[in-house]
């Protein structure tokens, strides 16, 4: 096996700092693998991956643990830094080599089109910039290069749409470490100008009451460029 890095790269100060939030995201998080059946959605998330691939928020690392063996190396950004701490253990028990860095979505600290693929899973939802996040990853993307999403946003009828909404111009944000409830993955994905490819529109949990957390998209996309994309 490659060698493996920790995250040796250093940037002045941290772009995110949520010590509370991430200390409780980390226990529910792990908690969610199988009780919400997220493990499975990794697994869905990640198949079929190869090459260099740059996740963006990776949180405390719960999906490398889920990415195949073709998979040459994963540059993990993460901004917070007890979640990049407790991502840079899970790089140890990886099985393929990952890099955690600090770094925000909006100014990715890597080179243009130097990455096969990128992974953005339940991380849009707390980006401050979506359209700025979404063209830096079209920048560190070489053309063709492929995005795989599993977000959560908006979704249900009048009643929840109007409860996410409430919630994100209230008290969701500076509860949940700065996450919004009602923004539009696919919306956003096409806005900033990716090739959409197959997705699934989901529930976490798959079963059990709705919750405004709940409605979620798993999928593919890609940058616009080469022959192997969509037209």
């Amino acid at each position: 096996m490659p060698p493996r890095s920790t995250g040796s790269t250093r940037l002045p100060g941290d772009p995110v700092r949520h010590p509370l939030f991430a200390r409780c995201y980390a226990r529910l998080s792990v908690a969610a693998e199988h009780r919400a059946g997220l493990g499975g959605l990794r697994d869905r998330l990640l198949a079929g991956l190869s090459g260099r691939v740059i996740e963006i928020g990776a949180g405390n690392g719960l999906n490398f643990d889920h990415y195949p063996g073709a998979v040459s190396e994963v540059v993990a950004i993460e901004p917070e830094r007890t979640l990049r701490g407790l991502a840079r253990e899970a790089a140890l028990r990886a099985e393929v080599p990952v890099d955690v860095v600090p770094g925000a979505a909006e100014a990715l600290p890597v080179k243009s089109e130097a990455f096969d693929a990128a992974v953005v899973s339940l991380v849009l939802c707390s980006v401050r910039d979506v359209p700025r996040a979404l063209g830096e990853l079209r920048r560190v993307l070489r053309p063709g290069g492929e995005v795989r999403f599993l977000e959560h946003g908006l979704g249900g009828g009048r009643a929840m749409t109007f409860t996410q909404r409430a919630l994100d111009r209230t008290v969701w944000p500076p509860l949940a470490g700065g996450c919004h409830l009602s923004r539009d993955p696919v919306a956003a994905l096409r806005d900033a100008g990716f090739a959409l490819g197959p997705y699934r529109r989901l529930f976490l949990p798959e079963k059990g009451p709705r919750l405004p957390v709940s409605y979620c998209v798993l999928g593919t996309a890609w940058r616009p460029g080469a022959p192997d994309g969509p037209p």
